[in-house]
């Protein structure tokens, strides 16, 4: 089984940026993708940025040019850095385990764990 926990949210002002990170435990080498999902009140999960183990990357349209996913094998971390924040970014935000295919990403493959908060606000 493999462990996700996700930190470094907070309130950042319309413009600021912000470094989500996703720490994995357990069977790290049986992740073979990583997503980075939000969910804002009363909405679905929303597909953010994914990245597979070979570095490939994946990102919303609202996303794109603004977020940037990465990993550090070593230290078996996920980040998430998000530049040039809006108040439409204010979610919790999640990672999980996702699968690649045919450039098409995946629902989550587990359940959701406590994500981290992220408000964005003047």
């Amino acid at each position: 089984q493999v462990q996700l926990v996700e930190s470094g949210g907070g309130l950042v002002r319309p413009g600021g940026s912000l470094r989500l990170s996703c720490v994995a435990s357990g069977d790290i080498f049986s992740i073979k993708a990583i997503g980075w999902f939000r969910q804002s009140p009363g909405k679905q999960h929303e597909l953010v940025a994914a990245i597979t183990t070979d570095g490939n990357t994946h990102y919303g349209d609202s996303e794109k040019g603004r977020f940037t996913i990465s990993r550090d094998n070593a230290k078996n971390v996920w980040y998430l850095q998000m530049n040039n924040l809006k108040p439409e970014d204010t979610a919790v935000y999640y990672c999980n385990e996702v699968v690649v295919v045919a450039g098409y990403v995946s629902d989550a493959l587990n359940a959701w764990g406590q994500g981290t908060l992220v408000t964005v606000s003047s």
